[in-house]
């Protein structure tokens, strides 16, 4: 079974293009850990054990994969400095930053809404 060609204009291929990257990028980030590990990091350089002491919850494995999660998409920075032993700092990018706005976005809307959503939930037993 072939692939159909894409035959529409450039800019057409271009908006697919970047449709998907969208959804996979949104994908890999639409997670607790890595939404958590954003807003943690906030403004700061933190280390790994920092991070996982602040990150209530996450395993040192979850950590690690949602890291390079991140740092994949370009959403962090990862420094390893040449100590023994080695020290290593994460801090958010410029793109990863401008997420941070948008997941503060989602805390903000969280909390207006709270009562709301608990109210909906109980009338459901939830």
């Amino acid at each position: 079974m072939g692939t159909t060609p894409f035959t529409g204009s450039p800019e057409e291929l271009d908006l697919r293009r970047a449709d998907s990257l969208a959804r996979e990028i949104f994908s890999d980030v639409a997670n607790k850990w890595a939404l958590l590990i954003i807003e943690t990091l906030g403004e700061r350089t933190l280390r790994f054990s920092e991070l996982r002491d602040e990150v209530e919850g996450i395993s040192h494995k979850m950590l690690t994969q949602n890291l390079r999660m991140l740092e994949r998409n370009g959403l962090i920075e990862r420094r390893v400095y040449p100590t023994v032993p080695p020290r290593v700092e994460y801090t958010l990018t410029e793109p990863g930053q401008a997420l941070r706005a948008t997941v503060d976005g989602m805390c903000d809307w969280t909390h207006r809404y709270l009562g709301h959503i608990e109210a909906s939930r109980r009338q459901f037993g939830t």
